[in-house]
């Protein structure tokens, strides 16, 4: 793979200043020094503009597929990989530098700007095909990575060249050269995608918009610094692809948002009422007028649905209510339906929701119908509510504050809460426990996803508590019954919601005798869905901690 290089006979020019030779001095329309500054910045956006192209597909990856750690390691390894082979690939391109890199830029361009696009589409019109196309979507992703990597790979070599041609150095320092600009982009383009791109343009637009800046940088550096070195044919496809490639990326930023409202309604369906992107997560309520449902989806998974969100939220709250309740903390649970259940019951005084999102938080206390469902739980006098992180909030909590803490998270399995079903997180959780409190987890599906939900269940006795596992089924067959699951799982959805009571001492599992009287949930009903979960006991499965995460 590695080409030898004997040493040149005494006397004998060097390679690059052969006529016609892959070093051959550059004709260039500047000085030489301009020249070479022209190419390092031109190498400057190239990295910046490849850097958002991976992490454009790793955060697409990862709100369409789920599982962040997976999808950005596959993204990153075939893409690293890929370089490596673009690189070898392109040094058949030095004889033809200049027009290589033209046509490489260009071709990059078209690929990473509609990448998003691409992968966006297959997702929300064949995502539910199932059968040979169930992997379809991470198809597309290793192609989409793969190519880009070819083409990112690519570059460095035939621009390697192109630095030389204008003015001889030895390799070392052209490395250096090169190498200091790639990385200062990729820095750049790196701070740009999550600080600039995503939140004022969202990840198609500023996809599009990124293709379009190497477009125009690209074929700017190969057409004005070394057009003298293609042909007059060569510089008319050169220029020809170049406008294509920005008429199809232009053409595609204008149809974005007809674009966004046809693939929302082919994921979620035609009743759509709000679609927002926040600082944290994608927020799309559908339903709640007309007598249809509301539900309401964070980052393509379902985290409430109007159909079945009573038997979770009575499961999840009239259990840990059984005993002392003036003063309660709900992590999570911005949706304000967890507060609504807690607010239910005589006696309680104060109630601390600590959501991450404050736009959830304010779609639930102003959508008509959000805020009906939860019956303006949120805007009780008795309730504050603060937008943090709940692992940060929970260190700087006072100790032995709460007589119950409600844990109203996605699932474990989702890589964003891992650290919310920690060892570490329930040790805080318990810090904050009055005597006798007592914590209630959701912690997944039981009888689809035992693993973690007993995963769950040993972290939490490995934090010093004592547990009482239960859970409670959905009332609509093949419905995607729980936080966590995306509109495409509907068909296989898991039909029961598994939950976790924990105290210092043994919790007692029941209904309180003095408190409200639940509209779904019994004492019969809640005793079987102990003895459900009961049953699917896996035993012996290690904590999950911060730095061995188990789900």
């Amino acid at each position: 793979m590695i080409e030898p290089h004997a040493p040149a006979p005494p006397g004998c020019p060097p390679s690059w200043s052969a006529p016609g030779g892959p070093g051959t001095p550059a004709r260039l329309p500047v000085r030489p020094g301009t020249g070479r500054f022209l190419v390092l910045a031109g190498v400057f956006v190239c990295a910046a503009c490849g850097l958002v192209y991976e992490l454009e597909l790793v955060a697409l990856a990862s709100y369409l597929l789920g599982d962040s750690v997976t999808q950005a390691s596959v993204v990153l390894s075939v893409m690293v990989f890929a370089m490596g082979i673009g690189s070898l690939a392109a040094k058949r391109l030095r004889p033809l530098a200049a027009a290589g890199f033209g046509a490489v830029e260009a071709t990059l361009a078209l690929v990473g700007g509609c990448s998003a696009m691409a992968l966006y589409a297959v997702f929300a019109w064949t995502g539910d095909w199932g059968g040979w196309w169930a992997d379809g979507p991470r198809c597309l992703l290793v192609a989409f990575s793969l190519a880009t990597g070819l083409l990112i790979g690519a570059e460095i070599p035939l621009l390697m060249e192109l630095i030389q041609r204008i003015r001889r150095q030895d390799a070392g320092g052209a490395v250096a050269d090169l190498s200091a600009a790639d990385y200062v982009g990729a820095l750049v383009g790196g701070l740009a995608f999550p600080f600039l791109l995503l939140p004022l343009l969202g990840q198609l637009t500023g996809a599009l918009l990124t293709g379009a800046v190497n477009a125009v940088v690209g074929g700017a550096l190969v057409l004005g610094l070394f057009r003298r070195d293609l042909t007059r044919r060569a510089r008319w496809l050169l220029m020809a692809g170049n406008a294509l490639v920005l008429a199809i990326l232009a053409s595609a930023a204008l149809l974005v948002d007809d674009f966004e409202r046809a693939a929302r309604q082919a994921v979620y369906g035609g009743d759509v009422r709000v679609a927002l992107q926040t600082g944290v997560q994608e927020v799309v309520l559908t339903g709640g007028r007309h007598g249809r449902p509301l539900d309401l989806f964070l980052d393509g998974r379902l985290r409430v649905s109007g159909r079945d969100e009573l038997r979770y939220h009575e499961a999840l709250v009239h259990p840990a209510m059984s005993g002392p309740h003036a003063r309660v903390l709900i992590l999570g649970g911005g949706d304000g339906l967890a507060t609504r259940e807690v607010l239910r019951h005589p006696g309680v005084d104060r109630v601390d929701v600590v959501e991450l999102d404050a736009e959830v938080v304010r779609l639930a206390r102003t959508d008509p119908a959000l805020s009906a469902l939860n019956r303006h739980a949120l805007g009780d006098p008795r309730v504050r509510v603060t937008a943090e992180d709940a692992f940060g909030w929970l260190r700087g909590a006072t100790p032995a504050t709460y007589d119950v803490v409600v844990s109203d998270l996605p699932d474990p399995g989702l890589t964003a809460s891992t650290k919310l079903y920690s060892q570490e997180f329930y040790g805080l959780t318990r810090r904050v426990l009055a005597p006798g409190g007592r914590l209630v987890v959701h912690a997944g599906p039981v009888a689809d996803g035992p693993r973690a939900y007993w995963t769950v269940e040993a972290t939490l006795r490995a934090a010093g508590l004592r547990t009482a596992p239960y859970g409670t089924g959905s009332g609509h067959t093949g419905f995607a019954a729980g936080p966590g699951r995306t509109p495409a799982d509907r068909s296989r959805a898991p039909r029961s919601w598994g939950f976790v009571l924990a105290a210092r001492t043994d919790p007692r599992l029941r209904l309180d005798p003095d408190g409200p009287r639940p509209s779904v949930l019994t004492q019969a009903s809640l005793a079987a869905g102990e003895r459900a979960a009961r049953r699917t006991r896996i035993g012996g499965l290690p904590a999950s901690t911060l730095v061995h995460p188990r789900y």
